[in-house]
């Protein structure tokens, strides 16, 4: 068997990125990519390659997922993730968790440690208690923008509708040296959103989908518009049908505007290791290292490319 060349693609969420935070935002997603790309590199697989991609976002406070999610009607931080291995179609996912810093990783255990597929909430916790996943204070993750942000959102002429749509899950798919795809989803969900409402991040064929027939995409936006179409898996049968990586999403992404009038964007990485980032937003941020070249954006149309080596010493002299 030919040796496939890894590729990662990775998303920081797709809507409208503010100027002041748009450095950060190009930042955070490159620096993702690099992480998951020397998992790759170093010969690991790819749901190691998109859990540390997504790890490293949820851990930047840039980004609506882990530290910096935003809060829900009580103030508080609720939190979904999915993770999914094409090998063998077997996913784990969390949602309405609380107080850890990486429901990722407590999704990849829900995927590894038991027979189920998705844990909610107090359940959720219980599990994160009994595989030895540290409890943080809740306050821990809570950003000051979220917190302005919620607040703002509480004012009686506020329309938080209008804030929905600067939010950011982050997602990550890779295919490995050995043709195994991958994806990773992540996301505090909406502002003000209602206690234990759970979007399309936790729902498998929603917020992402990894097959090694076809591909694996992780996908952004709109959660209720996502669900409606099952985003994620639509633009598989896509490709499945024949459709380029790009094309595809391009169609699903169409689809699901004209159907429900929902907006969003998707990564993209189909069996032979050809990409997409593609979005109906203003923007999504986004980072792709294939070749050992390393190309981002945010709008639409724009792409940077430098090599690897480049990046990474721009990456250790702090972007």
């Amino acid at each position: 068997l030919g040796r496939m060349k890894p590729v990662i693609v990775v998303h920081g969420g797709a809507g409208r990125i503010f100027k002041e935070r748009e450095e950060g935002c190009r930042a955070g997603v490159v620096r993702a990519a690099l992480r998951g790309y020397s998992v790759l590199k170093q010969g690991g697989s790819a749901v190691d390659a998109v859990e540390e991609a997504v790890r490293s976002m949820e851990d930047d406070p840039h980004f609506n997922a882990g530290c910096g999610s935003v809060l829900n009607e009580k103030g508080e931080v609720e939190m979904d993730a999915i993770i999914m291995d094409g090998k063998n179609l077997d996913s784990g996912a969390v949602s309405a968790v609380k107080c850890i810093a990486n429901p990722i990783k407590l999704a990849r255990l829900v995927m590894e440690k038991t027979k189920h597929m998705l844990l909610t909430d107090h359940g959720a916790q219980l599990f994160a208690q009994a595989t030895g996943i540290p409890e943080i204070p809740g306050e821990k993750l809570i950003t000051e923008r979220s917190r302005e942000r919620w607040k703002k959102n509480l004012e009686p002429d506020s329309n938080p509708e209008e804030f929905q749509k600067d939010l950011g899950t982050v997602g990550a798919v890779a295919i490995d040296s050995e043709g195994n795809v991958a994806c990773a989803t992540s996301t505090g969900g909406l502002s003000n959103k209602l206690i234990g409402r759970v979007g399309d991040t936790a729902c498998i064929g929603s917020g992402g989908y990894a097959d090694n027939h076809s591909g694996a995409t992780s996908t952004t936006g709109h959660g209720e518009s996502i669900m409606k179409v099952v985003l994620a898996r639509l633009i598989l049968y896509y490709m499945e049908q024949g459709m380029s990586p790009e094309v595809a999403a391009d169609t699903a992404l169409d689809y699901m505007k004209t159907r429900v009038g929902g907006l969003g964007g998707v990564i993209v990485v189909n069996k032979a290791g050809e990409w997409a980032a593609r979005f109906s937003t203003k923007q999504m941020s986004w980072a792709t290292v294939k070749d050992d070249n390393l190309h981002y954006g945010i709008y639409a149309g724009e792409k940077h490319i430098k090599s690897i080596d480049e990046a990474l010493a721009s990456e250790r002299e702090g972007f």
